[in-house]
């Protein structure tokens, strides 16, 4: 086993409001722990701090200290420090979010649009994302590893971008930021690190470049934070 990285803070603040509690968002900065934050400042909350492990890569959970494992026992991140207690889970933490701070929300109040936004996260989430995780490419072997993940990549785009078709407006489900789309961003930049083809896929390519134009997605997209690995860098 590797040298155990500590954890060390990263202190951030998000955009307005005062009314999220006190949180600490743990992960690699550049990664998962990013995606979270940026659900944190979609919620407008007060101060948060980002935790960062220092292995070298998402995946290498073998590098991560003991003080993490007892955190989140899958030793994966992120994970939400909040409320006096500790949530893994991309999406279980922004349904908490959710939950506890409504305002503004991630979640739309149609049921039908919920469900819909759900269905993308976990398309994403679920379904594109594990396949092309770096623990997952380094069991396929090195010269495998950029076609395995443009495949993966690939396809489920084109079943995102079908999908997107019935339900974008100007963001993926009609016109108001929503999980959804918390989930998109940092795959396509998982995409363009993969130098995945995004022609096929016009409204993806849309509605990211929309969501980039907002300062919760700018400050947090994995190319613009501390521990970017200088040729991702924006």
């Amino acid at each position: 086993m590797g040298a155990r990285p500590s954890l060390r803070p990263d202190r951030s603040r998000a955009s307005d409001a005062s009314f999220l509690s006190a949180a600490s968002v743990i992960g690699q900065v550049s990664r998962c722990g990013r995606g979270i934050s940026r659900g944190v400042r979609c919620k407008r909350g007060s101060p948060f701090s980002i935790l960062t492990s220092e292995a070298p890569a998402h995946g290498e959970f073998e590098l991560f200290s003991e003080e993490f494992q007892v955190l989140n026992p899958m030793m994966q991140v992120p994970a939400l420090k909040i409320d006096g207690f500790t949530l893994g889970q991309s999406l279980a933490i922004i349904e908490y979010l959710e939950e506890t701070r409504p305002n503004p929300r991630l979640l739309p109040q149609d049921p039908k649009k919920r469900a819909t936004v759900r269905m993308i996260s976990d398309l994403i989430a679920g379904g594109i994302q594990p396949l092309q995780n770096l623990s997952v490419l380094k069991q396929v072997g090195e010269q495998n590893q950029l076609p395995w993940a443009q495949k993966a990549i690939s396809s489920g785009f084109t079943a995102l971008e079908q999908i997107l078709q019935s339900t974008a407006g100007k963001y993926c489900v009609g016109d108001e930021v929503s999980m959804a789309d918390l989930c998109l961003v940092p795959q396509v930049a998982n995409a363009e690190r993969y130098k995945v083809d995004l022609s096929p896929y016009p409204i993806i390519n849309r509605i990211n470049k929309t969501l980039l134009t907002l300062e919760a997605f700018q400050v947090t997209h994995p190319s613009r934070q501390p521990d970017t690995p200088a040729e991702l860098r924006a």
